[in-house]
């Protein structure tokens, strides 16, 4: 399979977010480094790659596992 590789700041025109909320919120937290991107060659640079990132992004817009905690410390299932 071929992968799509990008840049922060062609990853943040794909998803519409800003290349500094990339690299300070989602690095690292939401993106994964091994799964979600590679420094390839072991350098600085970072790559995205594009349809692990799409993959996951649409997994979690469809799930259907929503719980909301109670005040009284049950899990409602929406």
């Amino acid at each position: 399979m071929s992968y799509t590789y990008l840049t922060t700041e062609a990853l943040a025109a794909r998803i519409h977010y800003e290349p500094s909320t990339i690299r300070t919120a989602l690095k690292d937290s939401v993106l994964i480094e091994g799964r979600h991107y590679i420094r390839p060659f072991g350098g600085r640079k970072i790559l995205y790659i594009w349809e692990v990132i799409e993959k996951d992004m649409a997994a979690e817009s469809t799930s259907s596992d929503i719980a909301i905690p109670l005040a009284s410390g049950e899990i409602c299932n929406g």
